[in-house]
């Protein structure tokens, strides 16, 4: 007897065959971000209740679009791999490791189109946003990057993985551009002239 037997007493519902060819595909972009707007709109800065919605919401799309957002979710990813924002995130989460900046990212992302595009340009800009209470007192949101896995596997019961076409996608972590610091942890100045408005909320408050 399977654990879902002993938890619920009856066996778990067997879903049909499921095939589909790997894609590289990355859902509309327009279309992810009105997901994620809707999100927010429903939750707030509620991470459960947004993890939880975007979960639901993509396990009523095609597989192939669930794969496509997390692939969108990647190129948002690759697109704000800079020093500048790795400095935004040390300031407001009080320190960043190579993880912790995954996740800042996420969580930048999580708060929709308009925020991530202004931080995008400006990694600053955050500060109007930076009163938004959290889970933890972090600026991270590590689950967000899961939605899609977890709905994927809710609607085929397979590992999303094995459907994404990893040589036609070009925007993944191993493909990320390399770069120079412009700030370092022990020169508070550094981070101050890059991101001075969250300097002066998180660092000099």
């Amino acid at each position: 007897m399977g654990i879902f037997s002993k938890l619920f007493g009856k066996q778990q519902p067997s879903l049909p065959p499921f095939e589909m060819a790997p894609t590289a595909g990355l859902m509309d972009e327009d279309k992810y971000w009105q997901m994620v707007a809707e999100s927010v709109e429903l939750c707030g800065s509620g991470q459960s209740c947004q993890e939880k919605y975007l979960i639901g919401a993509l396990e009523n799309l095609p597989p192939g679009e669930i794969v496509g957002f997390r692939l969108r979710t990647d190129k948002l990813l690759y697109d704000t791999y800079s020093s500048e924002m790795w400095c935004a995130g040390y300031i407001m989460n009080g320190g960043c490791s190579d993880d912790g900046f995954e996740y800042f990212r996420l969580w930048v992302i999580s708060r929709g189109r308009e925020v991530y595009e202004n931080a995008k340009a400006d990694p600053d800009s955050l500060v109007a946003v930076a009163d938004v209470s959290v889970p933890e007192g972090l600026f991270d949101f590590e689950s967000f990057w899961y939605v899609a896995l977890k709905a994927f596997e809710n609607k085929t019961g397979k590992e999303p993985y094995d459907f994404i076409d990893y040589e036609n996608f070009k925007f993944g972590e191993g493909n990320y551009q390399q770069f120079d610091f412009t700030w370092t942890e022990e020169d508070a100045e550094s981070r101050k002239k890059i991101c001075p408005k969250l300097f002066a909320q998180f660092e000099e408050a």
